[in-house]
């Protein structure tokens, strides 16, 4: 299976409240940081080979992995021996390069700045560290590697965020509660692409989604996958509340 590579680094400014004191993808969600929840997606469709860019307080991102048993696994520590007993291990068959890819760097960049731990023979898988989705990220690949461009995307109709209302002249004809928008579809992220796309990306404060995403779309080698299942990105604290109520009522996005 391929590598994923994860965009890890951004500051996520609209969740201060949370960011502040850990970056955006280490925000938890039922206890475990979001970050968690993507590479599971991953890893159910057997993509168990990870590329992570950190950025903002990357640090906290590779103590959180080179402790994972601290974090979820039992333990007995022994203060006069100086000893640590892991009880019933729960470990993932994960290998996990944390890369170092600048706070400053755009998503671009950060791509730009992995590619040497990337194959140049076959396709690698990428998303950012701030949503999850029921994306079948296995027909996805499938379908990748039947249509022979550079890259496909990911799209998905925009979660609603308000009521909307419907009216006849003052009157209030009909409401719906969060419409899922107006039919547009947008980049969910979830990309499947060719190494050679990173050729595309010319420095550090390249936006992925910018000129390499429009050459690709121009010249034709960018398809889309539609998904029109569960995805809900993590913008906003409102966000994270909604993940967090919807992980206590099953997880739409858990496929594991």
């Amino acid at each position: 299976m391929p590598k994923a590579v994860i965009l890890a680094g951004g500051l996520g400014t609209r969740l201060g409240e949370e960011t502040s004191l850990r970056p955006k993808p280490m925000v938890e969600i039922g206890g475990m940081p979001i970050l968690w929840h993507i590479m599971k997606i991953y890893s159910a469709h057997g993509v168990n080979d990870f590329v992570v860019c950190l950025g903002y307080k990357g640090y906290m991102i590779k103590e959180f992995f080179a402790n994972y048993f601290l974090h979820a696994a039992d333990v007995t520590i022994d203060l006069a021996q100086n000893s640590l007993e892991v009880h019933e291990k729960r470990s993932e068959p994960w290998k996990i390069t944390l890369v170092e890819t600048g706070a400053e760097t755009q998503t671009g960049g950060r791509l730009k700045t992995v590619r040497k731990y990337l194959a140049d023979d076959e396709p690698f898988l990428m998303t950012y560290g701030d949503g999850v989705s029921s994306v079948d990220v296995t027909a996805q690949l499938a379908f990748h590697k039947a249509h022979g461009r550079k890259s496909t995307i990911t799209a998905v109709a925009p979660p609603g965020r308000f009521g909307a209302l419907e009216f006849d002249g003052d009157k209030v004809t009909a409401f719906r509660e969060k419409p899922a928008g107006d039919g547009g579809l947008i980049n969910g992220g979830f990309f499947v692409l060719e190494p050679s796309v990173i050729d595309l990306i010319d420095a550090p404060e390249t936006l992925w989604e910018k000129e390499p995403m429009e050459t690709l779309a121009a010249s034709g080698e960018m398809v889309a996958w539609r998904h029109e299942g569960f995805w809900q990105p993590m913008d906003t604290l409102r966000d994270k509340q909604n993940l967090e109520q919807l992980w206590q009522d099953g997880a739409p996005w858990k496929i594991w």
